[in-house]
């Protein structure tokens, strides 16, 4: 199963994110492409810790299943308009699309470097690094893939 800490698949995503046009429509969802980059960046963000989230009360009851369920193999993907904590939402109209196309991709790029063993995500709960790795990757291209790409 892909991780984000292994190189390859970092310059895969990094490769598809460069693709990304301003003016793309989304399958699926409401978001602009670049609310779309600006939602990813915040994650990228709350994986390094620099964002806190409080636990989902549903989260406590279901999260790990649902992890499990997610990762269980490399066909199983997000659920089209998923539920996102509201710290990730992005509803406002931005006007930095190359900005954000790179902080993306400089994000994505520091995952060579990460070190935390464990992580504690709002709704799955504690995650091993194994687990996180697998799932970022999971979400990068979830909402690649809802932009086409």
């Amino acid at each position: 199963m892909k991780s984000i800490f292994e190189e390859e698949v970092r310059y895969e995503v990094i490769a598809r994110i460069d693709t990304l046009q301003s003016d793309a429509k989304p399958k699926w969802g409401t978001m602009t492409a670049e609310q779309m980059l600006r939602h990813c960046i915040l994650c990228e963000e709350y994986y390094r810790g620099n964002i806190s989230v409080q636990r989902s009360f549903l989260g406590r009851i279901l999260g790990r299943i649902a992890i499990n369920a997610i990762l269980k193999d490399d066909g199983q993907t997000l659920r089209k308009n998923s539920t996102t904590a509201s710290a990730f939402k992005v509803t406002d109209t931005l006007n930095h699309f190359d900005d954000n196309k790179e902080k993306w991709k400089e994000l994505i790029e520091q995952y060579e470097n990460f070190q935390a063993e464990n992580f504690r995500h709002w709704f799955f709960g504690k995650m091993s690094k194994d687990e996180l790795g697998k799932f970022i990757y999971k979400h990068s291209d979830h909402h690649l893939r809802q932009f086409g790409i």
